[in-house]
């Protein structure tokens, strides 16, 4: 190319530009504000006489672009948040960290895949008992890890408590600083941040001043220091309180709950808010030497009497006609839920609102096992035996939870006392832990595990030798009968989490694949080696990650 005709082609292509750019000034100034582009843009250039081309209108967006953010003012610099509150709790080990990492990396992952769950570990489900531990020794969360373990507190509600106990005071501090982590303002406990209970002043400033959170933890931390203390504070702010809240702290009175507390549950009974005089009405009961409970007592009375003109001793019940409003003052629901006679509603919710004391008196003296031994006229029994069970949990009366629990090993509807499973598990919350194992251990011992997984989500973890050894035996047997496998794999997988990690060895012989037998379901053996070998494995993470957390 000749120096001639590059001098020409360059003037021709900077005489071009400057036309462009004189179009794109057009433009601008035709169009007017930046509305007028966007409408132009919108309605294209051919609808919008004076809008020019479509590459004058790029450009002139352009421009007026690079214009407006020449303009820009800088915006004030936003306040800097206060400094991350200390947390003294001790570092945890160097082992422990790396360990939560994978099962916080591993949260999200599948427990398995095409119905079957392999026989690796699920780490998803130890991130619960690994995050229990870590607050048993009072370890600290790492920085680096808060914003995923809070993520995953998110994303799993039954990971919240324990996660945000581990996250401290340092985790509730990140979750304000994030709407998505606002569950924690809600949910922390906040207690590594509480003032000495003893301070007024403090205490006052936190609980007018201080996130739900940290007054629900405060509440119980002044209570726990001075129960008239803490009915005081809570009476400060009352009558101003909404009602979920006002809910939720009159159900922390239920720690520590004692007769000075009554004069403070009667004025709650008048609450405008239902639920909330429902549960005043509920904490009363538990009183037994409460006004209310004598009133409950004596409508109760009125209904169940012991009949002594039959052949042999019999409860006669004859259920209350109305629920007048004396009865609603006291707690109880006027109206029964779908499928509920309204009769039978009103006379469970007296029974189980009625001092368990009132029955060896009104039924001449007999020993509590006795009285649920007694037969119960006209179909009334169920209802009955309901209520005490709901009175036995709600009072935490050991000897009728004993007698309403019955013989572990009689067959259903053999022996006195409730037959019902969901009852049966909340009478074994009021015995203490070695005797509700060995009950369940006797149960499965009778009864195999088809019906025990119930009764064994509330025994302690991890479970005691002979449940242990009961649920083991229980499987084998399982196994070795062709039982349909999936049928337990519910068990199994609260096995993985409950069983002592002692057991792996005794799994060690059931982890083998056995030769299928005649009239045994497809694929069982399989399945079986599968599970026990998932179950060995997860047995012995378990027990590396209590030596991880205390090396």
């Amino acid at each position: 190319m000749t120096s001639a005709t590059r001098e020409t082609r360059e003037t021709t292509e900077v005489g071009g530009e400057g036309t462009h750019r004189a179009d794109a000034d057009r433009v601008v100034a035709g169009a007017g504000a930046w509305e007028e582009l966007v409408t132009a843009a919108l309605l294209g250039t051919d609808r919008r006489p004076g809008a020019g081309t479509p590459g004058e209108l790029l450009d002139a967006a352009a421009t007026r672009t690079l214009r407006r953010r020449a303009g820009l003012v800088p915006a004030a610099a936003g306040v800097r948040p206060p400094d991350a509150p200390p947390d003294e709790r001790p570092v945890l080990p160097e082992a422990a960290r790396r360990r939560l990492a994978l099962l916080l990396a591993d949260r999200s992952a599948p427990a398995h895949a095409g119905g079957r769950r392999g026989s690796a570990p699920d780490l998803g489900e130890l991130l619960p008992q690994w995050l229990a531990l870590a607050n048993e020794r009072g370890l600290r969360a790492p920085a680096e890890l808060l914003p995923t373990l809070l993520d995953a507190a998110r994303a799993r509600t039954d990971l919240r408590p324990q996660a945000l106990a581990f996250a401290g005071p340092r985790g509730l501090w990140l979750a304000r600083l994030n709407p998505e982590w606002r569950f924690a303002q809600r949910g922390a406990s906040g207690s590594a941040v509480l003032p000495d209970p003893g301070d007024a002043e403090a205490v006052q400033l936190l609980w007018e001043e201080g996130l739900f959170a940290e007054r629900v933890a405060l509440l119980g931390a002044v209570r726990a220091y001075g129960a008239a203390a803490g009915r005081a504070l809570l009476a400060t702010t009352w009558a101003t309180e909404r009602a979920e809240d006002r809910l939720m702290f009159l159900d922390s009175l239920r720690d520590g709950l004692s007769a000075l507390d009554e004069p403070f549950l009667e004025q709650a009974l008048a609450d405008r808010s239902r639920n909330v005089r429902a549960t005043a009405a509920e904490l009363l009961s538990a009183l037994p030497g409460s006004a209310l409970a004598g009133r409950m007592a004596e409508r109760a009375a009125s209904c169940v009497s012991l009949d002594r003109t039959a052949e042999e001793a019999t409860i006669s019940v004859e259920a209350p006609h109305e629920c007048d409003a004396a009865m609603q003052r006291d707690g109880v629901a006027p109206r029964p839920p779908a499928g509920r006679g309204e009769r039978s509603w009103w006379l469970g919710q007296l029974v189980e609102s009625t001092p368990l004391g009132t029955w060896p008196r009104r039924f001449g003296g007999r020993p509590v096992a006795d009285i649920v031994a007694l037969p119960v006229a006209d179909d009334w029994g169920d209802e009955l035996h309901a209520a005490w069970c709901r009175a036995a949990v709600r009072q935490r009366d050991a000897e009728w939870a004993r007698a309403l629990l019955g013989a572990p090993s009689a067959p259903p509807g053999e022996s006195a006392g409730t037959t019902s499973l969901a009852e049966r598990a909340k009478l074994l919350s009021v015995l203490a832990e070695p005797e509700r194992a060995d009950w369940v251990a006797r149960f499965i011992s009778a009864h195999g595990l088809s019906e025990a997984f119930q009764l064994l989500g509330v025994c302690v973890v991890p479970w005691a030798g002979a449940l242990g050894r009961a649920v083991v035996d229980a499987l084998e047997i399982a196994r070795d009968a062709g039982s349909y496998p999936w049928s337990f794999s519910g068990v199994m997988g609260l096995a993985e989490r409950c069983l002592d990690p002692s057991e792996s060895p005794r799994l060690e012989a059931l982890t083998a694949t056995q030769p299928e037998r005649e009239g045994a379901s497809p694929g069982a053996g399989g399945y079986w080696a599968e599970a026990f070998q998932r179950l060995v494995a997860t047995l012995r993470l378990r027990a590396a990650l209590r030596t991880e957390l205390c090396p």
